[in-house]
């Protein structure tokens, strides 16, 4: 019976793919010649918290920014794990062997879709299809704290991640790279950049190619991309930008989860596997195509257009257990088994009129934006029984992996969910410059339309609502900017409350926030401090007592309030030091029909830190040296919604990386470099819970040696 899922594009993916890929073909007859390059922002670069080109220094709210060569230097290969090292993030929810999505939370709330230069990576919604973009095609993650509906719509109130795409360089820069490590990692990659002869025309290929063992028994992990992207400027004043990310992924680990029995009492490990290799498979396939028109009127006022087509399908094999399916005494635990074949086309476009206008001392930066996506997609989601009686009986103390006869499974249920999204929004701010002050106001109204039709069953969410910003910050010239701000936020919620069978209203969300940003005159010191109060009101969360986890209900409201301090100090210019530390108090501050009042949600900790620091030798016999360490603190969390079992114990995890420049050996080996990197360094084995039946453990140590070769 099994099959090897086959994924086809749509023919209008297809054509697209067709008509873009053919102008890289004439980057083959540039010059060898190496030159000295520097990697910058792309012009259509916008900063994710104004869409303008407002440092994030001057911008009235808490803004954290990481560079791509930290996400080099700490091995990073996901999202997840780029945002350990961010105050007010908690990530890799579901552990460290489920890969196949990103999970984390801003300021106590669940963060359930990522932006890519600007634009939303859509997701097949209430399901797992959902594009994940590989750290090799990012310059930089901006991760900004606090609602941003303002700007972006359908929005949750703690925040949002956008990930800047490395784009095309003038100057001629390549870098190839090889990899092996633990569990029998192997990896390639290339960056390519240049101008294409004496045109106004530069491009940038990247592509990566990455097999690994899982981090469970039986399971692998791998990946296949292909970015490449061309800048043409087409006039003087205008610049046509075409990209594409194609990425497939044929293997992507598991995604089942433990009892925390198994996990505590000592009869499980972090490479335990709860599922069945006769019965596991996971492979993903994403197409992405787009194109930035921006065009200058004059030196005033600007036009960008950024578009995105998504083609993306996702098929897995996989078991799941309930509460109820687990004996701690003996070890058996009953699973069930089930497929998803999920899919959607989407399109995502947002038009941008900027201009500044002078008055007396007073500097306007308008922005008149429209916005528009469009998503239909479907999953069929299938369950099946199996003659095998051995199968459920599976013991997860002395697991046996292979039990399931797949010759011997029959399909029991079949359903099939069609869902389909549209949102239109039309938003205005202004960000006023004056002498030493920073305003920025703004407000934005969306229609959001959304369905799920589960077999002939229709949910909806229909939508109309504003949102708004306020903020001011005030520049002095020691350097210290103190900035304030009021920001509201809305999330469209597609469905029916499992106890009064009501349709859900819009989750809506309001934020206060003071805060100081520092940066010294030399830029060799920068500090961000800030006090924040979130409060959501209408939050839907999983019904507690819900044994399939798919109920859902809509409590009142929900109090975030917390403090967050993160900076970077350049004890010398080759010696960095960056940290933080956030605290979270997050409360159910009215819920009388759930019971929930009073408790704190999941995967949130009271306290969390972290430190990274990098010292380059310059000099003697160690020249060429680079030494990255660092540490991260994640305090104890609530295991389940109700707050009746039990705590996730607190965790510490160091990770390392090494460099070396190789031309310090020998100069033929200039431009080339080896990095020794290892997360989790002392193996630290730790957990999280979704609650007592559902908790993941932690990734484990390992060890990864490249080799880069830069000309």
């Amino acid at each position: 019976m099994y099959r090897q899922k086959q994924i086809h594009f749509s023919p209008l993916t297809l054509a697209l793919l067709a008509a873009f890929c053919s102008p890289l073909s004439f980057a083959q007859d540039q010059s060898s010649e190496s030159v000295e390059t520097v990697t910058v922002l792309g012009q259509t670069y916008r900063n994710t918290a104004t869409k303008t080109a407002l440092e994030a220094e001057e911008t009235p709210q808490a803004i954290s920014v990481i560079e791509s060569e930290e996400l080099e230097q700490r091995g990073v290969t996901s999202l997840g794990q780029a945002l350990r090292y961010s105050s007010g993030v908690v990530t890799e929810t579901k552990g460290g062997a489920v890969t196949m999505y990103d999970n984390f939370y801003i300021r106590g709330f669940r963060i359930d879709q990522t932006y890519y230069d600007g634009l939303v990576l859509q997701y097949l919604k209430g399901w797992n299809l959902q594009p994940q973009i590989d750290p090799i095609a990012i310059q930089r993650v901006e991760v900004f704290k606090g609602p941003t509906s303002v700007l972006y719509g359908s929005m949750p109130p703690g925040g949002m991640i956008n990930t800047i795409a490395k784009s095309p360089q003038s100057q001629k820069h390549t870098e190839v790279s090889a990899s092996t490590g633990s569990r029998n990692l192997t990896q390639a990659t290339l960056d390519t950049t240049g101008q294409f002869g004496d045109s106004s025309v530069s491009y940038r290929l990247i592509a990566k190619a990455r097999k690994q063992d899982g981090q469970v028994d039986g399971t692998e992990e791998e990946r296949y991309l292909v970015a490449p992207s061309i800048d043409w400027q087409a006039t003087e004043n205008t610049l046509i930008n075409l990209n594409m990310y194609y990425q497939k992924d044929p293997a992507m680990g598991m995604n089942s989860s433990l009892p925390l029995a198994a996990i505590t009492n000592g009869s499980t490990s972090p490479s335990t596997f709860a599922g069945d290799n006769n019965w596991s498979h996971f492979e993903r396939e994403i197409m992405m195509l787009g194109y930035k028109i921006q065009h200058r009127f004059n030196d005033d006022w600007g036009f960008l257009q950024n578009l995105r087509y998504t083609d993306a399908s996702l098929y897995q094999e996989n078991t799941y257990h309930s509460a109820s399916g687990f004996n701690q005494t003996t070890g058996t635990l009953s699973r069930n088994i089930y497929t998803t074949d999920e899919d959607y086309q989407g399109l995502v476009v947002d038009n941008q009129l900027s201009g500044v206008v002078r008055w007396g001392s007073v500097e306007h930066n308008l922005l008149f934006g429209l916005d528009y996506q469009t998503l239909s997609g479907d999953s069929a989601y299938k369950e099946y029984s199996t003659s095998d009686s051995g199968f459920y009986q599976f013991n997860i103390y002395n697991a046996n992996n292979s039990l399931l006869n797949r010759s011997n499974v029959s399909e029991v249920y079949a359903g099939n969910d069609q869902v389909s999204v549209d949102q239109l929004g039309a938003y205005f701010q202004d960000q006023l410059r004056w002498n030493q002050w920073v305003f920025i106001a703004g407000g934005r109204f969306d229609n959001y339309k959304g369905i799920n039709n589960f077999s002939g069953s229709n949910t909806q969410a229909d939508h109309n609502e504003f949102s708004y910003r306020v903020g001011a910050l005030y520049e002095f010239e020691s350097g210290i900017s103190p900035f304030a701000n009021f920001a509201t936020s809305f999330s469209p919620v597609a469905g029916v409350d499992a106890k009064f069978g009501k349709p859900f209203e819009p989750e809506v969300g309001e934020q206060v926030e003071l805060g100081v940003k520092y940066l010294s005159a030399d830029m060799s010191q920068q500090l961000t401090a800030s006090l924040y109060r979130i409060v959501k009101s209408n939050m839907v969360v999983t019904d507690p007592s819900s044994a399939t986890y798919q109920d859902e209900l809509q409590v009142g409201e929900v109090r975030s309030q917390g403090f967050e301090v993160e900076g970077r100090w350049w004890l010398m210019p080759n010696w960095d030091v960056a940290a933080n530390y956030t605290y979270a108090d997050v409360e159910v501050t009215e819920d009388s029909a759930n019971g929930l009042q009073g408790t704190t949600p999941i995967y949130v900790p009271t306290h969390s830190a972290s430190l990274w620091s990098t010292y380059n030798v310059e000099q003697g016999t160690l020249n060429g040296l680079r030494i990255s360490a660092g540490g991260r603190y994640v305090g104890q969390m609530n295991m389940d919604a109700t707050n009746t079992q039990g705590k996730v114990p607190s965790y510490i995890v160091a990770d390392m990386s090494i460099g070396y420049d190789l031309a310090q050996l020998s100069d033929s080996l200039t431009g080339a470099r080896a990095e020794l990197i290892s997360s989790n360094l002392f193996d630290e084995e730790y957990y999280t819970c979704y609650d007592s039946a559902n908790c993941w453990y932690g990734a484990e140590r390992t060890f990864e040696l490249k080799v880069n070769y830069e000309f």
